[in-house]
């Protein structure tokens, strides 16, 4: 299945190589390596021209690589000094203007892959536009991860109080997602009790666990895709005004995904929640971007964001089938408590579906 996924991909490479007149690609970045072959591997290359297709790597995953590659792609293992060998191949491969990945190359490899014999050209992000778009077997892959990240969180409910530590509780997250047949985490879960809640991206701590606000951020990845999850939740009895915000972030996520439907600006969204919150007098609370686009890689295109720049507008792309990206409006005030709540959204049949069966209504234990 995933070998003829590999040639359709392969071949809309190929259009992009016209599109921007170039005679090959050097990919790079594992994500990108991942997408088109299959391969994960913390070296390994993909070099596409209008004829070949070669997947690089060296011993360590040469066999793998045989194993998965598709028959469009040829399997080649690096001999020698790696950065030596490529620029050997490229040369081999007689062609002038080379593209690369500018956004995930250093600058030292950069340097070292110059040569009389080609022009290197840089893109940035070459596969943004495919990789947005999901197809049916990538859906499906970030569906089972969206159904193991619920299950994980059903579990904790069981398993959450006062006096366990922040990161006892990511390490059960952890257990359990190897139970479910998950690969491990699609990020270093956030695990935020009482005014670490307050911090968006807070680190998972020593802290011991009280009463009061709990927000935990999880997500798992899957046959090689991701999930992401949040959820703020109140060990004990919530107090009114932590009920209030809590019903501004709930109202906020349900008025951005109304605006999930085909045709409409991805950055809609976030602008539906903002000027919700100005509303009620809290956007000055609300930091960051209202989401992102998932996948193989737990942030990627589209950013669900709004700003008033007609260029920046111009350039944002609307919303189409078999995108997959989040919805996590949140509030933070810093040194008392933040609200986080995110549920990952398919554009399916011309609307935006949820598959996740946790509630957003405030939960007590």
């Amino acid at each position: 299945m995933f070998k003829n996924q590999n040639s359709q991909r392969l071949e809309k490479v190929r259009k992009l190589l016209w599109e921007k007149e170039l005679d090959g690609f050097l990919f790079s970045s594992t994500p990108n390596v991942f997408y088109l072959t299959g391969l994960k591997a913390s070296q390994a290359y993909v070099v596409i021209t209008e004829k070949e297709a070669l997947l690089v790597t060296d011993a360590r995953y040469y066999e793998r690589a045989k194993e998965i590659a598709s028959p469009s792609f040829k399997t080649k293992l690096i001999l020698g000094d790696p950065t030596k060998f490529l620029k050997d191949l490229l040369k081999s491969l007689k062609i002038s203007r080379v593209g690369f990945e500018k956004d995930r190359v250093t600058c030292e490899l950069r340097e070292r892959l110059r040569s009389r014999s080609y022009q290197l050209i840089g893109l940035s992000q070459p596969l943004r536009s495919l990789r947005m778009k999901k197809e049916v077997i990538e859906i499906e892959k970030i569906k089972r991860a969206v159904g193991i990240t619920d299950e994980i969180f059903q579990k904790l409910l069981h398993i959450l109080k006062p006096g366990l530590f922040e990161l006892e509780v990511r390490g059960k997250i952890v257990e359990l997602a190897f139970k479910r047949e998950a690969e491990g985490e699609a990020f270093p879960s956030i695990v935020a009790s009482g005014e670490h809640s307050a911090i968006p991206h807070w680190e998972s701590s020593k802290k011991t666990i009280s009463k009061g606000p709990l927000l935990i951020d999880m997500g798992v990845l899957y046959e090689g895709y991701c999930s992401d999850f949040t959820r703020t939740l109140y060990l004990g009895k919530a107090d009114q005004e932590f009920k209030k915000y809590y019903e501004i972030v709930k109202t906020a996520w349900f008025k951005a995904f109304e605006r999930v439907k085909t045709g409409v600006p991805v950055y809609e969204i976030d602008k539906r929640i903002r000027e919700y919150f100005q509303k009620k007098g809290v956007l000055s609370y609300f930091t960051h971007s209202t989401g992102h686009g998932l996948g193989i890689e737990i942030h990627e295109f589209p950013r669900i964001y709004y700003h008033k720049s007609k260029k920046y507008l111009k350039n944002q792309p609307y919303l189409e089938e078999g995108m997959v990206f989040t919805i996590e409006p949140g509030l933070y005030f810093p040194g008392r408590f933040g609200i986080r709540l995110e549920n990952v959204v398919f554009v399916e049949e011309g609307r935006g579906k949820i598959y996740s069966e946790n509630s957003l209504e405030l939960l007590e234990l």
